[in-house]
């Protein structure tokens, strides 16, 4: 019997079993090697905060259940085809689907993973694709004096993208002077908000809070703009507009993976920037943006955890053993 983690929507979530549809013409049956918990989304998910204004916008390709709950959801999947088109059948590849042992998809949605990329690092494709999104939306110019606020998953990504265009100025900004480790590695700067340099082009703000929206801004030279990466689900934001906001003729642009960027849209698809983002983590240094691991039946537990804020953990990879199914 396969097994599926779903969502209480009040703060808690419960392993259930599930019975797999026949397999159809052009379908894959995919058995899960390993999956990655996207922190920022799915605690806000666990703790029920989706706002009901985006809980269209906010649907997995492959949820089951509606906000805020109960409900199957999740985005970072790898796993190997059991049974399909033949071209598929022993191939490991990622998929958009939530926390499951085994599941049936159509063949297109799922996308094969490079030799060279681990499934323990292809799990970071949607994150590293939601970087992608970013870099393209932000249209860093050469020479640029740039911040990413916030050293999560996927402010992480993005600084490790954006520090690759020449002649690029790029710090990683961070409260936990402990993610100093990670930006090393990644080959970034790190600094502190308080000791992070100004006069900067552009800033990328991922750390989802509202001290981190405000410094954002406050580091930009005169015309800058800043690209708002965050989701803060139900909480309501305060913006400093007063002061120099006008006088400066600063900017707050939004981006989401959602869409392909305007900038892209024309001649990249949904599966191009996917397939994009699986090439990029050939490169073995966004393993670190793993930090934390646990097994599939240890989900319920470890999910409460983060959701209370445990420090540390940038992506959790949850594993599968044969075990799981039963």
């Amino acid at each position: 019997m396969e097994r599926a983690f779903w969502f209480s929507g009040s703060g808690g979530g419960e392993l259930r079993p599930v019975t797999l549809p026949p397999l159809g013409d052009g379908e894959v049956l995919v058995r899960t090697l390993c999956s990655g918990v996207s922190r920022g989304t799915e605690t806000l998910v666990f703790r029920g905060e989706v706002p009901a204004s985006q809980r269209a916008a906010m649907r997995a390709p492959f949820q089951e259940g509606d906000f805020p709950g109960p409900v199957k959801y999740g985005y970072l999947n790898v796993g190997v085809v059991e049974r399909g088109p033949e071209d598929l059948v022993g191939q490991v590849v990622f998929c958009l689907y939530p926390h499951q042992t085994r599941y049936v998809v159509p063949a297109s949605a799922v996308t094969p993973v490079p030799h060279g990329v681990p499934p323990e690092r292809a799990i970071l494709a949607g994150t590293i694709e939601t970087a992608v999104n970013a870099v393209w939306d932000a249209a860093p110019k050469l020479g640029d004096r740039i911040a990413v606020v916030g050293a999560g998953m996927v402010g992480s990504s993005v600084a490790k993208l954006l520090a690759g265009f020449p002649a690029t100025r790029v710090q990683l900004i961070d409260v936990d002077p402990e993610r100093a480790k990670v930006a090393e590695a990644l080959g970034v700067e790190f600094s502190t908000p308080e000791d992070a340099l100004g006069d900067c082009d552009l800033v990328v703000h991922a750390s989802a809070s509202e001290a981190g929206l405000a410094r954002s801004l406050e580091l930009l030279a005169p015309e800058g703009e800043v690209i708002e990466l965050s989701w803060y689900g139900d909480r309501r934001i305060s913006v400093p507009l007063g002061e120099n906001f006008h006088s400066r003729r600063l900017t707050i642009r939004g981006s989401q993976v959602g869409m392909v960027s305007p900038a892209r849209r024309t001649n990249r698809s949904y599966r191009d920037r996917l397939a994009l983002a699986l090439q990029i983590l050939s490169d073995p240094v966004f393993s670190v943006l793993v930090s934390g691991e646990c097994r599939f039946h240890e989900l319920p537990d470890v999910l409460g955890r983060l959701a209370a804020n445990e420090p540390g953990t940038l992506c959790l990879r949850v594993t599968y053993q044969m075990e799981d199914t039963r």
